[in-house]
């Protein structure tokens, strides 16, 4: 089984083509709104596990790279009223690029017959629409998928071992089979994908930068899954 990173909310960064579109609204880039705290720190930290990796920096305020084309949440209400033309250049450049050389990958690893666990990192917010969540660590994946339900459990319960007082929970704080980039590539590959994503609380993130500890146990427990996984295939 070979592992695929990647990180699609770690940065806020605005193009200075698209300066203008943000003046007055600085603030909010620097909110969870404007990008995944942390989650690019625990990116690094794990790239050496994995045989391919990519992570994008810009703003998904300006588009966002989780979610279909389709999907009404594509642009934000600050790129909305963009024109078609206008549009179709931030795909171009940004969208499209970035989802197919994750693809790329993924399919020549399957064309190898070889297994691919691709982990997609985010962080969550702890407190939404004023409501605390009671999660540290959220594992989303597909119950429909046994590869993914079984690489989902394998991955708990090694962080659970390493770290008992962790609140690890499955489908939470969204749910695996939601509008996303693992849930595109599960219908372009069904078989031998699994397509995991790893919701951090940010509580856990200070200045942008994931604890120590919390990397250490994650990186010990990723690297387990994969061990397990290469032994029995």
């Amino acid at each position: 089984m070979k592992l695929i990173l990647s990180c699609e909310h770690g940065g806020n960064q605005i193009p200075l083509a698209y300066d203008k579109l943000f003046q007055k609204h600085e603030t909010v880039l620097k909110t969870h709104k404007g990008y995944d705290p942390g989650a690019l720190d625990l990116f690094k930290f794990l790239r050496p596990l994995a045989v391919y990796y990519k992570s994008n920096e810009i703003s998904r305020l300006l588009i966002e790279l989780n979610r279909s084309l389709h999907h009404p949440a594509l642009f934000s209400e600050y790129t909305k009223s963009l024109s078609k033309k206008e549009k179709q250049v931030l795909i171009k450049q940004y969208y499209l690029i970035y989802r197919s050389k994750i693809t790329q990958q993924i399919e020549n690893i399957l064309d190898c017959n070889k297994p691919v666990f691709h982990l997609s990192i985010h962080t969550f917010t702890p407190v939404f629409r004023g409501v605390s969540r009671k999660c540290d660590i959220g594992i989303l994946y597909d119950p429909a998928k046994e590869l993914e339900k079984t690489i989902a459990k394998q991955l708990k319960a090694e962080l659970k071992k390493r770290a008992p007082e962790l609140n690890v929970r499955f489908n939470y704080p969204y749910k695996g089979v939601s509008d996303g980039f693992t849930k595109t590539l599960r219908k372009q590959f069904p078989e031998k994908y699994a397509g995991i994503e790893l919701e951090i609380n940010h509580k856990f993130a200070i200045q942008n930068q994931m604890g120590d500890d919390l990397k250490q146990v994650m990186y010990d427990s990723v690297q387990e899954v994969l061990k397990q996984n290469i032994s029995k295939r």
